[in-house]
């Protein structure tokens, strides 16, 4: 339960202001069709994410306890660090794909996913967790948390959220998780 409440947490708040979130908006100000956006989100999150898992799982198989904690440990202060850098959104990064709403939606948030925040993020809470569906599962509500109000909302919150002040947070409970690895507490 653990593993999946602070997946879900840290995700959320990482999303905040994120890229995929910026997509989000723009996706829902261009269609105005909430559903397939959503569902489309849903899709390119669990995909991700459980690819990310199994990276997570393998790197856990293939490194010694001790060098993984190192790697974790580093890991996750770079997303505290990380966490500090607003994203930005490419304005074509909305008008590359002819898929409709569905197959767009899907299409630019896998893609917007690779490499991103909550995709490393995903892969090193299996690898300190061990528990590969309660963080696939928690990474993902945690996507859902932050993007469907995006969606449903549009543009209109993202004016009022202290972005700021939500990847601060964000950025403290890595550095914690960080720290702790390190000092092999956890």
């Amino acid at each position: 339960m653990e593993a999946f409440l602070v997946s879900t947490g840290i995700v959320a708040l990482a999303e905040i202001g994120d890229k995929t979130q910026l997509l989000a908006f723009c996706l829902a100000a261009r269609w105005r069709r909430p559903w397939p956006i959503i569902l489309g989100i849903f899709t390119a999150t669990v995909v991700n994410h459980a690819l990310a898992g199994a990276v997570g799982a393998w790197l856990t198989q293939v490194v010694g306890p001790d060098a993984l904690r190192w790697i974790l440990g580093v890991s996750f202060l770079a997303m505290a660090v990380w966490m500090l850098v607003p994203d930005k959104l490419e304005e074509e990064d909305t008008d590359r794909l002819r898929l409709g709403v569905f197959g767009t939606t899907v299409v630019a948030f896998f893609l917007a996913e690779m490499g991103d925040k909550t995709q490393i993020a995903t892969v090193a809470l299996v690898a300190h967790f061990h528990a590969y569906a309660a963080v696939v599962v928690g990474t993902t509500v945690g996507m859902m948390i932050a993007n469907v109000p995006a969606v449903l909302v549009g543009g209109k919150l993202a004016d009022r959220l202290p972005v700021r002040l939500v990847h601060g947070i964000a950025a403290l409970i890595f550095a914690g998780l960080g720290l702790a690895a390190l000092l092999d507490l956890v």
